[in-house]
């Protein structure tokens, strides 16, 4: 098992547990340093609390008195608690250094991390770095952002083995030495800004991936996003760039037939499975990355002749009496959403809404030229709906995920794509997006 070197504290704070905070409370006590752990949600007599209490854990639940600071030389982050908390302001007071376990992951791990950023698409283009390597016969494990925790991986990694990181902007926003071997950054679009406060910190934390990269590493990056192109224009790494409209000799590129690396042909287009025109963006970020691991073509073209969806990124579900289903619940931002309707040229019935952020929607409005009907739910349905006014376009209000499937395959017809495509966050009436995706999924089932 590997072991947590280069680090030279000897008294920790785990502010926070779920997965990512678990993992590296563990880490820790299993290198003999001195953990104590702070979780407002967690009661004190539960299960787990106990397990690291057993093991030589400190363990301080039900609030954030700031106590709990004492002593501690560094504090390791879950990546979802906001640095408006004020255990982490006042650790910033006392110049106390926060991280996330991301940075510990990178102790662990010398040379082997492919990592992947991005506001849209990083899960797709995970998938697919990673499927690319095991179909060229290369070991690969996943993990990060994508729902397998990095340290955990990174204890178990093996010297031949690879490990593909998700990496999102929290989880980056807390790092200090880390640094992937292969830096993958799609697109930088404002979002999150309720977490960081600007786009500025947003577009910074997302630029954290290749911070600490040097010459013998490698960079690939959106030569076609402006934001992108400039802020990586004084890295350090070894720039490879994709595009979409442009020869490239140095990196991945397509014309209106094929795929290529460099000056070799990948594949033809027509043999994609993946839908939607932005997923060849995806698709030229994954072959860059793989290609620099050492995949193999034909490894590639497996995967690109099979490979249909991520699981609630615009998931093929059924069809049902000709009306087709998509569940996209992955789009909680505008943005996602406008690449999904865009990725069909048939009649197509949106179902959409989710948390109130406080935006509004409509740039949304010169892409619903294919939708007939709107069924909207959550807070921010009402927003909707007048969206759906001023385009003139039919629209449904209902209490859920799954009363909208229901009044969608009421109204809709032969050959019209029903398509959960929310633009909003799921935390207003679900945990995860996850789980919205789920109760649609499980409602569409329950129609046949």
């Amino acid at each position: 098992m590997n072991k947590l070197t280069d680090f030279p504290y000897s008294h920790v704070l785990v502010l926070g547990l779920a997965k990512s905070g678990t993992a590296a409370a563990k880490l820790l006590l299993d290198s003999h340093i001195h953990v104590r752990v702070n979780d407002v949600k967690v009661s004190a007599d539960e299960k787990l609390v106990k397990e690291l209490t057993q093991v030589g854990a400190e363990v301080v639940t039900g609030s954030h008195p700031l106590s709990v600071l004492e002593g501690i030389e560094i504090i390791v982050k879950n990546p979802g608690i906001p640095y408006d908390n004020p255990i982490v302001q006042e650790a910033q007071n006392r110049r106390i250094p926060v991280i996330t376990e991301i940075e510990l992951a990178g102790k662990m791990v010398e040379g082997s991390i492919i990592g992947i950023t991005g506001s849209n698409g990083k899960t797709t283009t995970t998938m697919l770095t990673a499927q690319m390597l095991a179909a060229s016969k290369q070991a690969v494990q996943l993990a990060g952002n994508i729902g397998t925790v990095a340290t955990d991986v990174a204890r178990t990694l093996k010297a031949e083995e690879k490990m593909v990181l998700e990496l999102s902007s929290f989880q980056l926003m807390g790092i200090q030495t880390f640094k992937p071997k292969i830096a993958v950054l799609l697109n930088i679009f404002e979002a999150h800004l309720d977490y960081h406060g600007t786009f500025e910190n947003y577009k910074e934390a997302k630029c954290n991936i290749f911070k600490n990269q040097s010459s013998d590493d490698y960079l690939v990056y959106n030569a076609e996003h402006e934001i992108v192109a400039e802020a990586v224009r004084d890295a350090k790494s070894t720039k490879v760039p994709f595009s979409v409209k442009r020869k490239l000799e140095n990196g991945a590129w397509a014309d209106t037939s094929c795929i290529y690396f460099k000056n070799e042909k990948i594949i033809d287009k027509r043999e994609i499975t993946l839908v939607g025109e932005h997923n060849l963006e995806n698709i030229l970020a994954a072959v860059s990355a793989a290609k620099l691991s050492g995949a193999t073509n034909d490894g590639i073209r497996e995967v690109l002749t099979t490979f249909s969806s991520v699981k609630h990124r615009l998931q093929y579900v059924d069809t049902i009496n000709k009306r087709v289903f998509y569940n996209d619940s992955k789009a909680t931002n505008i943005l996602a959403t406008q690449k999904a309707l865009l990725s069909f040229n048939k009649p197509t019935i949106l179902l959409a809404g989710g948390l109130d952020r406080g935006n509004g929607f409509h740039d949304l409005l010169p892409y619903l030229i294919n939708v007939k009907t709107m069924v909207l739910f959550g807070q921010t349905k009402e927003k909707l709906k007048n969206l759906a006014d001023e385009a003139g376009i039919h629209s449904i209000l209902v209490k859920d995920v799954t009363e909208a499937v229901q009044r969608a395959y009421e109204v809709s017809n032969t050959n019209d794509v029903i398509l959960l495509s929310p633009a909003c966050a799921s935390w207003d009436q679900y945990r995860t997006f996850e789980e919205r995706g789920d109760m649609f999924v499980q409602a569409v089932h329950t129609l046949m």
